[in-house]
C-alpha cells in the first residue's frame, strides 16, 4: 500500500481508504448500501489491515449512527493501528438543534461520534455540508477547541463549493485556526466535476481529496452494459434517485472503455476505475466500501500496478464531456492554456 500526505498537513493516509458506509443497515438508503454487522465488519478491518489500509471513514449519518457503532467494535482492542474519519453537519432528527455546524452542534455531535466509535479522539473529523446560518469564525473557534482538547486531530469538510471551502481557508489562516486537511468530494469516470473548480484550489491551498463512490454511486462495478436490463441485484433500483446523475450514453462510453482496457490489462472494470483515480492531481485517499468480503478482495487489487499512459489517455477521451460556464469560455485556444495549463 502507498501512503501519502493528507494535503500540505502531517497526516499521512492510505491510497486505499475504507468506507463504513455498508455497516449499520438500517434506513432505506444505507439498508440498501449493505447490512454488515460487528462480526462481518471485523473480518472487513481484518482484510484491509492486511492490505495496509489503515483509514476508516463514516458518518453521524450513516444508518442512523449504526456505521460508527459497529466501526467502533469492529476496531475494538487495535485502535492505534488504525485512524479514525467521521462527519457531522447533516440533519439527524427533527429538532432546531439536530443538524448544523453551530458550535452547541458541533461539540455535542463530537461527544456523541467518540460515544459511538469507542474512542478518545477523532483523527479526523469533517463538515459533512457547509451551514450558511453560523459564521466561518464560529466554526473554526469550535474545531480549535476541540482540536486543543484532544478530542479531533485533523479538520476537513464534504462536498463544499470552491468559494465555501476557500472563505473556510482564508479565515483560518487569518485567525491563526487549524486549516481543513481534507475535502471529502465526489470524484470517478462518469463524474468529473471535481476537476474545474475544486481541485485547482486544491492544488493552490493544499488540501487533500479524500474521494467518495470512486465507482459512480455503483454505476462502474461491471454489471452494467450497454443494450442489457440493470441487474436485479443492484442498489441502483432503490437508490439511484439519491446519487449523481448521469446520462446513459456517457455511461455506457465509459464502460466501453473500461471493457477494453479490462481485456488487455486482465483487470476487472472497478479496479481500473480506481486505479484511474489514484494517479489524479490532489487526490490523497480513494474510500472503497463493500457489501461483503469478495467485494473488498476485488477493489484492494487496484493498488500495486498502473495503466500505461495511452490507456489513461482513452479513458479520459471516453469520459470527458464539457465544462460549464465558466469554466469551458477560451479553454481550447492556445493563448489561454499557456496562462492556465490544465492539471490533468
Amino acid at each position: 500500500m502507498e501512503y501519502r500526505q493528507l494535503g500540505t498537513s502531517g497526516l499521512k493516509v492510505p491510497a486505499l481508504s475504507f468506507g463504513a458506509g455498508t455497516f449499520g443497515g438500517r434506513g432505506p438508503l444505507f439498508s440498501a448500501w449493505g447490512t454488515s454487522g460487528v462480526d462481518e465488519a471485523r473480518r472487513m478491518v481484518d482484510l484491509s489491515l492486511d492490505h495496509g489500509v489503515t483509514l476508516f471513514d463514516t458518518a453521524d449519518v450513516y444508518s442512523d449512527g449504526a456505521s460508527e457503532e459497529v466501526l467502533g467494535a469492529a476496531l475494538k482492542g487495535r485502535r492505534d493501528q488504525v485512524l479514525i474519519s467521521t462527519k457531522a453537519a447533516l440533519p439527524t432528527g427533527e429538532g432546531p438543534y439536530d443538524a448544523g455546524v453551530s458550535r452547541s452542534r458541533l461539540i455535542r455531535s463530537v461527544e456523541a461520534a467518540l460515544r459511538r466509535l469507542g474512542t478518545d479522539c477523532i483523527d479526523l473529523f469533517q463538515l459533512h455540508a457547509y451551514d450558511a446560518s453560523v459564521p466561518v469564525e464560529e466554526v473554526l473557534a469550535t474545531l480549535d477547541d476541540l482540536v486543543r482538547a484532544g478530542k479531533i486531530r485533523y479538520t476537513g469538510v464534504s462536498n463544499y463549493a470552491g468559494w465555501q471551502l476557500m472563505k473556510g481557508l482564508a479565515a483560518a489562516e487569518k485567525h491563526g485556526r487549524p486549516r481543513f486537511a481534507a475535502h471529502q468530494v465526489y470524484y470517478s469516470l462518469v463524474g468529473r466535476d471535481y476537476e474545474w473548480e475544486l481541485m485547482p484550489l486544491a492544488k493552490e491551498e493544499g488540501v487533500g481529496a479524500v474521494v467518495w463512490s470512486p465507482l459512480g454511486w455503483g454505476r462502474l462495478t461491471g454489471k452494467i452494459r450497454r443494450g442489457q436490463p440493470l441487474p436485479a441485484n443492484s442498489r441502483l433500483h432503490r437508490t439511484a434517485q439519491f446519487g449523481p446523475p448521469i446520462e446513459d450514453e456517457h455511461l455506457y462510453r465509459v464502460v466501453d472503455a473500461l471493457d477494453e482496457i479490462a481485456k488487455e490489462t486482465e483487470r476487472t472494470i472497478p479496479q481500473i476505475a480506481l486505479n484511474w483515480l489514484l494517479r489524479r492531481p490532489t487526490v490523497a485517499t480513494v474510500l472503497i466500501g463493500a457489501r461483503d468480503e469478495e467485494q473488498l478482495k476485488q477493489n484492494l487489487g487496484a493498488v500495486g500496478w498502473e495503466l500505461t499512459p495511452e490507456q489513461v489517455a482513452r479513458l479520459d477521451a471516453a469520459s470527458e464531456v464539457m465544462a460549464p460556464y465558466p469554466y469551458y469560455p477560451y479553454r481550447i485556444q492556445d493563448g489561454f492554456r499557456q496562462l492556465n495549463p490544465p492539471l490533468v
